[in-house]
């Protein structure tokens, strides 16, 4: 069983819900055999780097909307309160309390990276040794040496180097509109095949979570029609930069392919880039003339570039093989 978690390793509930799912796993019989896998969820993406000292930052009602993504409906001060009664417990401690409000970036890179180069269960032991770092050590985690302490305690000590390196970039910023296409909103999310559960929640509610995963539900589909159905999710959801992030990659390994081309023309035109969806859809009218979806969009196109004799060719041929365009 691969288990999921979607979070962010400043939040404070990302903490008590792994300590939670641990208790929750020790009652079941796959827990021997459950992976537990980060995965990247920012709850203060505008975090600076360098750090700077949290109290002083509390005093900002912006901070104070942004740290509520994991832990909505309370203040920041309500749940810091809150929230060192509950890790204290679940025996995290005894010292409690972030000391810094710092980027989390980097540390998610070191979690991607973790996952990728180190041995099984090397990532879940880095993502647990960042929180306690972060709160219950008072750490700066976006410190490059703090880093470079946790990973080599946890038994990654390459980690260092390959930060250093720029790796990992890429893929954390994928994994942020992955998350963003599957509907994650908050820190921290359990997803085991495509259900999820939001928020710490008890042992047993876990618990009951898991058992409802039946045998061979875990099947995923394959990463490319993965990748294609969130990118275009994430047009849906209005983010079409986003959407050609996610392209990027079956554009150079499928760009022939119709669907993909199409899609990527799409989210051209929804981001004004209209000389880019242009050369996206002449070629697909040309491949395939009565493809009145791509005639429309190509006359949409046309029509934003100033060019409306040209637009109004191709509109008038994509109205006639589906009248509903007309309206």
């Amino acid at each position: 069983m691969v288990i999921e978690i979607w979070a962010d390793v400043v939040c404070a509930w990302a903490f008590i819900g792994r300590r939670r799912l641990e208790r929750a796993l020790a009652g079941l019989d796959a827990g021997e055999r459950a992976e537990v896998v980060w995965r990247p969820f920012r709850v203060d993406p505008m975090a600076p780097d360098p750090a700077v000292p949290l109290d002083d930052e509390l005093r900002d009602p912006l901070v104070d909307d942004a740290l509520r993504q994991c832990a909505p409906g309370l203040s920041t001060a309500g749940n810091r309160t809150r929230v060192s009664r509950i890790a204290a417990r679940e025996g995290i401690g005894p010292r409690w309390g972030a000391a810094w409000r710092t980027s989390s970036h980097d540390a998610h890179r070191l979690l991607v990276l973790a996952l990728d180069h180190g041995a099984p269960g090397v990532q879940d032991a880095v993502a647990q040794a960042l929180l306690r770092a972060h709160f219950v050590e008072a750490r700066d985690i976006g410190s490059p040496e703090v880093l470079a302490d946790v990973a080599r305690a946890a038994g990654f000590p390459e980690g260092a180097a390959r930060l250093a390196r720029g790796e990992g970039e890429t893929r954390v910023r994928e994994l942020l509109l992955s998350g963003k296409a599957r509907g994650v909103t908050n820190s921290p999310a359990f997803v085991v095949a495509g259900r999820s559960l939001t928020g710490a929640q008890p042992p047993e509610t876990l618990a009951e979570f898991l058992r409802a995963t039946a045998p061979g539900e875990e099947r995923s589909l394959p990463a490319e029609v993965r990748r294609f159905r969130e990118a275009e999710a994430l047009l849906d959801l209005g983010d079409p930069l986003g959407c050609l992030t996610l392209l990027t990659p079956l554009l150079a390994e499928q760009g022939t392919d119709r669907g993909v081309r199409t899609l990527a023309a799409r989210a051209f035109f929804h981001s004004a880039q209209l000389a880019q969806a242009e050369a996206m859809l002449r070629p697909l009218v040309t491949q395939a003339p009565d493809d009145s979806y791509a005639r429309l969009l190509l006359g949409r196109t046309l029509e934003r570039r100033g060019r409306a004799e040209e637009a109004a060719a191709h509109l008038r041929l994509a109205t006639a093989m589906t009248p509903s365009y007309g309206t």
